[in-house]
């Protein structure tokens, strides 16, 4: 009997807990229904249309080569006028609109349109580069770099990641294995036009998982090209935990009416070469390939410690709101073998930023980095030569070592008013035409750069905290250089 009464009262709990969470489940249904069609923004085009050319991992066997891929991207972008342009106002209330035709956001009216994948040939390469940009970016976010690398005689592969540099609709559907096959394409095509030189391979944000999930097929011999060095620039080696929630999230959008919780994020798109709107999905499947990657690492560093990677060098600063820097030093660095590998880590500006003023200090860590000695790869730390000088100083440290080695002055200074670099600020020079320190000389250029304005909330189309970023490199050159000397030291790859 007493087990059958326990039996009841479980039930009734139970019961009474289905019931509480279908209302609760009813009641947010309900609530954000009144949310979007009582004012939410308003989905536009760039949102809401398919754009049925673009390459998808499903594709690969049937397409032939990279070729074929450029054919099919001029298809992409004609779709594109046709659905999303053709559909948008012109004239001087959207001249910042990136959709409305001959607007100063227009891409189009750019020569090149550095959203679509680029060549930089070279008759006699010294070798190729590979060049993988983030997440709702396009192949303009490292154009400098890849100037840089043609300029010393490689040729240049700059790749568009589907889904990218055409609407932000093209993230709402896409999969990580989509951009992962169109890597894969590049790289082959890439290796043939340097007949058996080194080929490097630079990613970005999202590029850099990427890069790394492609060098781990070559590795285990999936009949790619092994790269002779990866340069990874921000990268999105781990992301944070609430984007796994983003793929429970989209799944709301099905339902009539809340269409836009497929977006994380819907602005105002006056970028050019970025979206400004951020699905849902997106988010996911970032969260998707970081954890790949990270357990492929994992257990090849357990098979082959000696050869888990190529030459691997990493940029990335103290501070940066969308990816972790401890996931690079516990889920990458860390599980490589000694005296191959890089991290150029950029602190704060020492002399700008006091500690009243801050929410968090990276300092913690700074001293994990900086002060252990157990960490297989050299640290080279960027900082402030004092904390009453923006002059900045290099501090290089030894793998397996606790001491700095050695600390010399960089020649280079923090402008007046900038306290930190962060995530989309690595890849970019100082004299950028659109995302720079200084405007283009022509007054009617759009320039998106560095912005020291001052007025009432709500005046601009841009988001308060968007003129906050500091979108360039004050440090660029240091990066530049230290890149292009990685590649010519890597050596040739081991097929």
């Amino acid at each position: 009997m007493a087990r059958a009464r326990r039996g009841a009262w479980m039930f009734r709990w139970i019961r009474r807990l289905v019931v509480f969470l279908l209302a609760v489940l009813v009641a947010g249904y309900g609530l954000a229904y009144l949310a979007v069609w009582g004012g939410g923004p308003a989905l536009e085009p760039w949102h809401t249309e398919l754009l049925e050319a673009e390459f998808t991992a499903e594709q690969a066997g049937e397409v032939g080569g990279f070729e074929d891929c450029l054919r099919l991207e001029d298809r992409l972008f004609r779709e594109l006028d046709e659905k999303v342009y053709l559909q948008v106002e012109t004239g001087p209330a959207e001249r910042l609109n990136r959709y409305s035709a001959g607007s100063v956001a227009d891409p189009r009216t750019r020569d090149p349109d550095w959203n679509r994948s680029f060549v930089l040939e070279n008759d006699d390469p010294v070798g190729g580069v590979l060049l993988l940009h983030g997440l709702t970016d396009a192949p303009y976010s490292l154009k400098s770099l890849g100037l840089a690398f043609h300029r010393r005689g490689y040729l240049v592969l700059g790749l568009r990641l589907p889904g990218h540099g055409t609407a932000p609709s093209g993230l709402a559907t896409l999969k990580w294995q989509d951009m992962a096959a169109a890597v894969k394409l590049a790289a082959r095509h890439l290796a043939v036009q340097i007949a058996g030189r080194s080929l490097h391979v630079v990613g970005y944000s999202t590029g850099a998982p990427l890069a790394l999930d492609l060098t781990l097929d070559a590795l285990e011999g999936d009949g790619l090209p092994v790269p002779a060095s990866l340069i990874l620039v921000s990268p999105a080696i781990g992301v944070h935990p609430t984007a796994a929630l983003a793929r429970y999230k989209a799944l709301a959008a099905d339902l009539p009416g809340l269409g836009s919780h497929a977006w994380l994020s819907i602005v105002p798109e006056f970028d050019p070469f970025k979206y400004n709107s951020f699905p849902t999905n997106g988010g996911a499947q970032v969260f998707a390939l970081t954890r790949r990657v990270a357990t492929r690492l994992r257990d090849r560093a357990a098979r082959v410690p000696d050869n888990v990677l190529p030459p691997t060098l990493v940029f990335k600063s103290t501070v940066d709101a969308t990816v972790s820097t401890n996931a690079v030093v516990d889920n990458l660095l860390g599980r490589l073998a000694p005296d191959r590998h890089e991290l150029v880590l950029f602190d704060i500006n020492r002399f700008a930023v006091k500690a009243p003023l801050m929410i968090a200090d990276p300092a913690p860590l700074t001293d994990r980095v900086m002060g252990a000695c157990d960490l297989p790869f050299t640290v080279s730390f960027i900082t402030n030569i004092t904390a009453d000088t923006r002059a900045v100083r290099v501090d290089i440290k030894p793998p397996r070592s606790a001491d700095v080695a050695s600390s010399e002055p960089l020649g280079l200074v923090w402008p007046p008013t900038h306290l930190s670099l962060f995530h989309v600020a690595l890849p970019t020079a100082p004299d950028d035409p659109l995302y720079g320190r200084r405007p283009p000389e022509n007054a009617d250029d759009l320039f998106l750069g560095e912005m020291a304005l001052r007025g009432e909330r709500g005046l601009l189309r841009f988001p308060e905290n968007w003129l906050m970023r500091l979108r360039y490199n004050p440090f660029y050159d240091y990066v530049e250089q230290r890149a292009l000397e990685w590649v010519e030291t890597a050596g040739v790859p081991d097929n």
